[in-house]
């Protein structure tokens, strides 16, 4: 991806993403669940369901209401902290690394379609009359 894109392109490429994974076979996530998965995934460090919330600014309830799904789903599992036996940590799956995988390889297709849309526009637009 070359050049920046704008914010409608991101948006775009944004709402495709999502469109592509509800027409796909398989995981079907809501917006908080999503948000989770990609806080545990993206972030490398620990995570707790305590610190999820605080971080994401939900009640700790909705955190462990999206981690029953995601483990539901092997996307994540929760671990009982060994140094802090009232604490719970968010674990990474396999199964989860791979559905990360999916999401980026979908979203850099789009950012590569939007891209070429983006110059091929530019460039018909800069063409003289």
């Amino acid at each position: 991806m070359g050049q920046r894109m704008d914010s409608e392109g991101l948006v775009e490429i944004f709402r495709d993403t999502i469109v592509a994974l509800v027409r796909r076979e398989g995981v079907d996530l809501s917006a908080r669940q999503l948000g989770v998965f990609l806080t545990c995934y993206l972030d490398d460090d620990a995570h707790t369901v305590r610190g999820l919330a605080s971080q994401l600014n939900v009640s700790k309830p909705a955190i462990t209401r999206a981690l029953d799904r995601l483990s539901d789903l092997d996307l994540a599992r929760r671990k009982v902290d060994p140094a802090d036996r009232r604490s719970v940590l968010v674990q990474r799956t396999t199964k989860g690394s791979a559905f990360l995988r999916d999401i980026r390889a979908v979203m850099s297709e789009l950012a590569m379609d939007e891209t070429r849309h983006s110059e091929q526009t530019n460039s018909c637009s800069a063409a003289p009359n």
